[in-house]
């Protein structure tokens, strides 16, 4: 099983390139808003306690989302692995997370992060804005605070992956072939080396 985290600010493609790797390589896209929804929408435990927080106005525990994806893991163990969005985005989540893999059987294979300079960022959102209806994508000081938040948590989360040389920079300017390609080949270095 090849895991891999995908990092992206706003407007760096992630969701466009999320969507041909799962193709590629038989992936298992892991949400964790979507798992948060799914659970919630299915009435699980953790769905449950979950939402009572979240009603209450407070973040769901790193604990609870590890048990969501430890279970997302058991019921798909079918795929080639896993691609991991929104998780983790602290210190303390990749720990968690690193430990309930080893639990598992399997670990993070490759952690990568797209790299778009702020101007591009600011040009694809506001242009993104004119259709998306997103109000988000419509306002550059809105866009630029979710820039510097992205950069602020991710670079954390980076640093951490980097002690265990899993960390790789993707250039996210060019065409779309151009960054699929770049993943494509880090992946594809990565599961040679397994």
């Amino acid at each position: 099983m090849f895991n891999i985290i995908l990092f992206g600010p706003p407007g760096s493609g992630k969701g466009t390139q999320s969507e041909k790797l799962i193709a590629k390589y038989n992936l298992k896209h892991l949400s964790t808003g979507d798992l948060l929804r799914s659970e919630i929408a299915n009435g699980t435990p953790l769905g449950l306690e979950a939402k009572k927080l979240m009603d209450a106005g407070q973040l769901v525990p790193d604990e609870v989302v590890v048990g969501m994806i430890s279970s997302a893991l058991d019921a798909n163990q079918q795929v080639n692995g896993f691609l991991f969005d929104g998780f983790p985005r602290t210190t303390a989540q990749a720990e968690a997370l690193d430990k309930l893999l080893k639990l598992k059987g399997t670990e993070i294979g490759v952690v990568l992060a797209l790299e778009v300079s702020d101007a591009e960022l600011v040009k694809r959102l506001l242009n993104r804005g004119l259709t998306s209806g997103r109000s988000d994508d419509t306002n550059e000081t809105v866009i630029s605070n979710r820039i510097v938040e992205y950069k602020n948590k991710t670079a954390i989360v980076a640093d951490y992956y980097k002690k265990f040389d899993k960390a790789r920079a993707i250039k996210g300017e060019g065409t779309l072939d151009e960054i699929f390609d770049a993943l494509s080949k880090e992946i594809d270095l990565r599961q040679s080396e397994k």
